[in-house]
């Protein structure tokens, strides 16, 4: 999630777009209520909130067994456990920017973060899988709100100005920071999930939000409030574009006759979102923007990199302790070698990217990817650990060099008004395409007796995915002359 700004992040900031994509150009100051005593502080509260919404989206896949044992709780209930919080956090992205701006960025991060420390008590305190998932769900709800506001606010308290002294660097030096926060999250998430749960219990991976949301309200508290700007609300597309992935989902899962129902379901909602937005005059998703190619390939491609990590990560996670008898901490330390390149990828993927253009990085990350995929499907549960390892290396490389130049990509095809939207746009499609895949993978590996073969059509599937996008790359996008 972190990765698609970690390149064009910085360089966004520095030209002065928002996160709703309005421009600062022509003006002499940032429209806040007042300037913040210490932008050190704001810019500690927005990392600290992101790291933490990133983290949950990570953490919980190397748990899963622990809960699934000590809840009572089926691999379908372990699907709803991740899911409960990736769509929701996906779905309502769409709208989350713009409510950022109606009540302020400050009251939207402080809400969103005091929501999302409750929630995380009430998952450690769960009972059962049904408050468990419950509590996922709000803070799902929480993160989507937190997102956008924290880098609002590291906008707000780095104003690229003439009158600001760091300038547009201090700006994008900031955003640059803010970026590598979620970026280490999902390094460092894996592990910290196995180690808490190892050494005390799974209930441990969402106590430790507790610390972490009230050092950001505190530091948060000590800032200005932010200025409260009109923004239009698409409250019909919204909802269309929830129940829509919703139903899938829960069509993916579920199965059976009660999953052909939702499939159903989801596709009225579909129909009825597409003519929404065809007809509102302020839509969440403007279909206008997929008449470019370069923005519909981006996106996609976006998709079917976040289809085939979290896919992987869900899926190994079980395969580790379920099939090959690991600890949660020896399994959350065989993604170390996956996911401590990414943030250093990421930084590498800019450089790329501002010296070749998007399309060669976006061309190369994706046959890494597609390699990493293809190499996973010997692996059985007599493979060699270091050879599982090394395995898993290219699924992260190839995503964490792709995914900055394709955001990259997608800033630049639209205008400066709309690139907050647009991105809003491509992160939302990578959180749902996160949330299918561990549906998808889910329902694929949930006869145990055939767990290998259904890891392996999840990754061809990807595979074939990866392939599709890999091609629309090459022939849509132009090379740089």
């Amino acid at each position: 999630m972190s990765q698609e700004l970690t390149a064009q992040g910085a360089r966004d900031a520095g030209e002065g777009r928002c996160a709703t994509g309005k421009s600062d150009h022509g003006r002499t100051r940032e429209p806040t209520a007042d300037r913040p005593s210490s932008p050190g502080l704001t810019l500690t509260a927005a990392l600290l909130g992101f790291f933490v919404i990133t983290l949950d989206a990570s953490v919980v896949n190397v748990a899963l067994p622990s809960i699934g044992r000590d809840l009572h709780g089926g691999l379908t209930g372990l699907q709803w456990v991740v899911d409960g919080y990736t769509l929701p956090f996906a779905a309502l992205m769409l709208s989350a920017g713009a409510l950022s701006d109606r009540i302020g960025a400050s009251r939207a991060f402080g809400g969103g973060i005091a929501v999302f420390t409750a929630a995380s008590f009430a998952c450690g305190l769960s009972p059962g899988l049904p408050v468990l998932v419950a509590a996922r769900v709000v803070q799902g709800v929480a993160a989507s709100a937190m997102l956008p506001s924290s880098l609002a606010l590291v906008r707000q308290a780095f104003p690229d100005t003439a009158e600001s002294p760091a300038g547009g660097k201090g700006r994008a030096r900031a955003v640059s920071l803010w970026a590598a926060g979620g970026a280490s999250a999902v390094a460092v998430g894996p592990v910290i999930g196995g180690a808490l749960t190892a050494a005390w219990s799974w209930r441990g991976i969402f106590f430790i939000n507790l610390p972490v949301g009230l050092l950001a309200l505190l530091l948060l508290a000590r800032t200005a409030r932010s200025e409260r700007r009109p923004a239009p609300l698409d409250v019909p597309g919204q909802l269309t574009a929830v129940l829509a992935l919703a139903a899938l989902t829960f069509a993916v899962i579920e199965g059976g006759r009660q999953g052909l129902v939702a499939l159903a379901m989801a596709l009225v909602a579909l129909v009825a979102f597409l003519r929404v937005e065809s007809r509102h005059p302020h839509p969440v998703v403007p279909l206008g923007l997929f008449r470019d190619r370069t923005v519909t390939v981006s996106i996609a491609a976006g998709s079917a990199f976040s289809f085939a990590f979290y896919g992987v990560i869900f899926v190994l996670s079980l395969f580790f302790q379920e099939s090959r008898g690991q600890s949660a901490l020896t399994a959350g330390l065989m993604f170390v070698p996956m996911t401590a390149l990414i943030p250093v990828v990421n930084i590498l993927a800019g450089k790329v990217t501002n010296r070749y253009g998007p399309r060669l990085p976006m061309i190369v990350g994706q046959l890494v990817m597609l390699a990493g995929l293809l190499a996973l499907l010997p692996i059985g549960t007599g493979t060699p650990a270091p050879v599982l390892a090394v395995a898993m290396i290219p699924v992260a490389l190839g995503g964490a060099l792709a995914v900055p130049p394709l955001t990259a990509a997608t800033m630049e095809a639209v205008p400066a008004e709309r690139a907050g939207l647009a991105a809003g746009v491509l992160n939302a499609g990578r959180q749902a395409a996160g949330g299918l895949s561990v549906a998808v993978f889910g329902a694929l590996v949930a006869d145990r007796a055939h767990f290998l073969s259904g890891m392996r059509t999840g990754l061809l599937l990807a595979a074939v995915l990866l392939t599709a996008t890999t091609a629309a790359t090459v022939l849509a996008l132009r090379p740089r002359r």
